[in-house]
């Protein structure tokens, strides 16, 4: 059977992420981490954001307000992009 949490120690322990950060990301409400066992979990369907939110954090030295606001705005941006491809395909069907 495929694991589909980790737990943040291990998640932090790979990749030399700070545990505090992880914590500050799920208060904004960019994560959310589950409770098993008395371990911090995270679900693996949020590991790709989780990269992301490290990189933008380690590399880039953005802020946890920063990466909202990026986050926000990158969601905002798909959403438009969805609702552009919607309409070219109304325009095409007439």
């Amino acid at each position: 059977m495929k694991k589909q949490y980790i737990t943040i120690k291990e998640y932090c322990k790979v990749r030399k992420v700070e545990e505090s950060f992880i914590i500050r990301l799920e208060q904004s409400g960019l994560i959310e981490i589950i409770l098993i066992e008395e371990e911090r979990c995270i679900h693996e369907s949020q590991l790709h954001n989780l990269e992301k939110f490290s990189e933008w954090h380690y590399e880039l030295e953005i802020g946890t307000p920063g990466i909202e606001a990026i986050h926000h705005l990158l969601m905002k941006v798909e959403r438009l992009q969805e609702e552009v491809q919607h309409l070219k395909e109304r325009l095409n069907k007439d």
